[in-house]
C-alpha cells in the first residue's frame, strides 16, 4: 500500500484562494447571481486559477459560507476583550446582520448544499459564540439570567429575511435593538 502525501500549498496559491473568497463574499452580498468570471477578474486571477481552487460555483459558495461562519465565531472573544459585554453582544449581532445580508441572496443554494454534518459544525460554532456573549452579559448583569442561546439564534433568524442595502441595514438595526432590549433585566411593575 502506497502512502499518499499531500503537497504543501504554495503561499501565492493560499493568497489567491483567500482573495477569491473575499471578492466572492463581496460579490455575493450584492448579487447571488454574480458570475465566477467576474469574481476571478476582480480577484486579479484567471478563470483557471479560480476553478483550480473551486471547481464549481457551489464549492465557492460553501467556502465563502464557511469562511464567514469561522470569522463570525472568532469575532465574539475579540469583542468581549475590547468592549463591555452588552456592547460586545450588540456589535456581534451587527456582524451577524451583515452575514445575513450576504446569505440573503444565497439562501436557497446554501440550503440545498448544506449537509447535516456541515450544518451541525456551523451551528455549533455560532451557538458557542452566542453562549460566550450571553454568559458574559449575565455575569455583569446587563441581561437577565437564563437566556437560551438556541432561542436567541432562532429569534435572530429574521436577519436572513431582511434585504440588503441601506433600508435593510436600518431595519436590521431596529430589530436587533428590540432583541437586545428584550434580553435586558427588568423590574416588575408596581
Amino acid at each position: 500500500m502506497t502512502e499518499q502525501r499531500s503537497e504543501p500549498v504554495r503561499a501565492d496559491a493560499r493568497q489567491n484562494r483567500a482573495r477569491i473568497i473575499e471578492v466572492a463574499r463581496d460579490a455575493f452580498s450584492v448579487s447571488g447571481d454574480a458570475s465566477l468570471n467576474s469574481i476571478a477578474k476582480k480577484a486579479g486571477v484567471g478563470p483557471g486559477t479560480l476553478y483550480r481552487h473551486f471547481p464549481t460555483r457551489e464549492t465557492l459558495i460553501l467556502a465563502v459560507y464557511r469562511h464567514e461562519v469561522d470569522e463570525l465565531a472568532a469575532h465574539a472573544p475579540e469583542l468581549l476583550a475590547g468592549h463591555p459585554p452588552l456592547e460586545a453582544l450588540r456589535l456581534w449581532f451587527d456582524r451577524l446582520a451583515y452575514y445575513g445580508q450576504i446569505k440573503h441572496g444565497l439562501s436557497d443554494v446554501l440550503h440545498a448544499l448544506t449537509d447535516e454534518g456541515l450544518a451541525s459544525e456551523i451551528y455549533g460554532s455560532v451557538i458557542g459564540a452566542i453562549t460566550a456573549l450571553l454568559r458574559a452579559c449575565e455575569a455583569d448583569g446587563s441581561i437577565a439570567p437564563g437566556a437560551d442561546p438556541d432561542d436567541v439564534l432562532l429569534m435572530l433568524g429574521f436577519l436572513w429575511r431582511v434585504g440588503p442595502g441601506p433600508e435593510g441595514e436600518a431595519r436590521a438595526g431596529r430589530l436587533l435593538d428590540l432583541v437586545v432590549d428584550g434580553l435586558r433585566p427588568y423590574a416588575p411593575a408596581g
